[in-house]
C-alpha cells in the first residue's frame, strides 16, 4: 500500500514538473519577447506597458524554476548525446555540483538506462523502469523518461530522467524478510537450551539445589547471548537502512578514539594499550556510529588476543583508498589472527573465523558486518590484514572533511 501511494505521488509530480517546465517554456518565451520590443524601443518605437510586462514574467518564470528545484525527486535532462544538460538541486545533493556536461553513465552506470534513453529518442515515447545501484550503496530508484524540448534544453532529441527514490521502502521490505530468518536461525539454540534446562528444573530437578545452582547460571548466560543477539541485529538492519545517506557532521577522530577507550578502560587494563592520536584530525561523519565502529574493532583485538599483549591505534594521512585529501585510522593487535584464506569473508554477517571462540567470548559474528556497512555510509574504506597466530591490523580510511 505504501509503493501505491508512492507511486501515485510520483505521477503527481510528474504532472507538476510537466506543467512547470511548460510554464517555464512561455516565461521564457516571453521574456524573449520583452528584449525584442526592448531592443525597438531603443530604436525609437515605443510601446507602453513594457516595463510592466517585464516584471510580471520575470517573477513568473523565477517561481517555476523555484517549483522544480524544491521537488525532492531528482531531476535531470540529457542531450542525444546523453550529457548532462540539466539537474535540480535534489540530483546535485545526491550525486554533487559538478556534473553538468558530463555523460550520464558517469552517475549512473546501467545499460538498461542507457538503451532506454535510446528508445525514448527514437520514439518520442514515456518509458517507465526500475533502476538499481550497487554502488557506494544499495539505492532503488522508480524512473520515468520522456522527451524534449524542454526550456532547459529546446533540443528536441533530450530526454528528461525523472527518479523517484524508494531505496528505504524497497529496504525496510527486504531487511524484514531477512530480520525474521536471522533471528529464528540465531536464536534457536540458546532458547532451546534454555527450555531444557527450565523442564529440567521444574521437573525430576525441581527439589535438587545443586543441579539448580549450575543449571541457572549457563540459562541466564544464554538470556545475555539471546539480547546480545537482538541488539546486534537490530543496530544492524537500522545502519542499513540509513546506508544511502550519507553523515554531514563534522567529527574529530581523536575524542572518538579517546570515548572508545574510556568504553572498554576496564577490559583494556589487562592488555598493553596505546592509543597514539595526539592531534585532532577532522572528518565527515555521524559521531555516534563512529564510537560503534571502533568500539566493535577494539572489541575484537580484546576478546582475540590473550592476556599483555600489545593492542596499539594509530592516525595519519590517508594512502589514496578514497577519492581526495584523506586520513588513515589503524588498530593493530597481536591476537590469534586470521587464516588468509577467510579474510575475504570476515564481513559476512554471522561469519566466525573460531565459532567455538566466537560462543565462549560473547561474539554474536555481526560485529564485523555492522562496522563494514557504517564504513559504506561514511564513504569509507575498510582494510584488513592479518595472519593467523600473527595479530591483526584493521584500517579504516575516511575523507578529510
Amino acid at each position: 500500500m505504501d509503493l501505491l501511494f508512492i507511486l501515485i505521488g510520483a505521477g503527481l509530480a510528474i504532472f507538476v514538473i510537466f506543467v512547470s517546465f511548460k510554464s517555464i517554456g512561455a516565461g521564457i518565451a516571453a521574456k524573449s519577447e520583452i528584449n525584442r520590443q526592448k531592443d525597438k524601443l531603443k530604436s525609437g518605437d515605443k510601446e507602453e506597458g513594457i516595463e510592466d510586462i517585464t516584471n510580471e514574467n520575470i517573477e513568473k518564470t523565477n517561481e517555476q524554476v523555484k517549483i522544480v528545484n524544491q521537488i525532492d525527486d531528482l531531476i535531470l535532462i540529457v542531450d542525444k548525446f546523453k550529457n548532462i544538460k540539466f539537474f535540480n538541486n535534489s540530483a546535485k545533493k545526491k550525486f554533487g555540483e559538478n556534473n553538468l556536461n558530463k555523460h550520464v553513465a558517469t552517475l549512473l552506470r546501467v545499460p538498461d538506462l542507457l538503451q532506454n534513453i535510446d528508445l525514448v529518442l527514437l520514439k518520442k515515447e514515456t518509458i517507465t523502469m526500475d533502476l538499481e545501484l550497487s554502488t557506494p550503496s544499495f539505492q532503488f530508484f522508480k524512473v520515468h523518461l520522456f522527451s524534449g524540448p524542454t526550456s532547459y534544453v529546446d533540443d528536441p532529441d533530450s530526454v528528461v530522467l525523472f527518479l523517484k527514490d524508494l531505496t528505504d521502502i524497497i529496504k525496510a521490505q527486504r531487511f524484514k524478510s531477512d530480520f525474521v530468518a536471522n533471528v529464528s536461525h540465531e536464536l534457536k539454540t540458546p532458547l532451546v537450551s534454555i527450555k531444557g534446562f527450565l523442564e529440567t528444573i521444574s521437573g525430576h530437578a525441581k527439589d535438587d539445589l545443586e543441579a539448580q545452582k549450575k543449571f541457572i547460571p549457563i540459562m541466564l548466560e544464554q538470556a545475555d547471548r539471546m539480547e546480545s543477539l537482538i541488539k546486534d541485529l537490530l543496530s544492524l538492519s537500522r545502519i542499513e537502512l540509513e546506508e544511502h545517506v550519507q553523515p554531514q557532521d563534522k567529527v574529530n577522530l581523536k575524542e572518538i578514539l579517546s570515548n572508545v577507550e574510556d568504553i572498554h578502560q576496564k577490559n583494556l587494563k589487562s592488555f598493553e594499550f596505546k592509543n597514539n592520536i595526539k592531534d585532532d584530525f577532522f572528518i565527515k561523519g555521524d559521531h555516534e556510529k563512529l564510537i560503534e565502529v571502533f568500539s566493535n574493532i577494539i572489541d575484537n583485538s580484546i576478546k582475540y588476543s590473550e592476556k599483555n599483549k600489545k593492542i596499539e591505534v594509530n592516525c595519519k594521512q590517508g594512502n589514496g583508498k578514497v577519492i581526495g585529501d584523506s586520513y588513515t585510522v589503524s588498530i593493530k593487535d597481536n591476537g590469534i589472527g586470521i587464516p588468509t584464506e577467510q579474510l575475504p569473508r570476515i564481513t559476512e554477517r554471522f561469519f566466525r573465523v573460531d565459532a567455538a571462540k566466537s560462543k565462549k567470548v560473547g561474539g554474536t559474528g555481526l560485529g564485523m558486518a555492522i562496522v563494514k556497512h557504517i564504513v559504506n555510509q561514511h564513504r569509507g574504506e575498510l582494510e584488513i590484514k592479518s595472519e593467523a597466530q600473527n595479530g591483526t591490523e584493521i584500517k579504516v580510511h575516511f575523507s578529510k572533511f
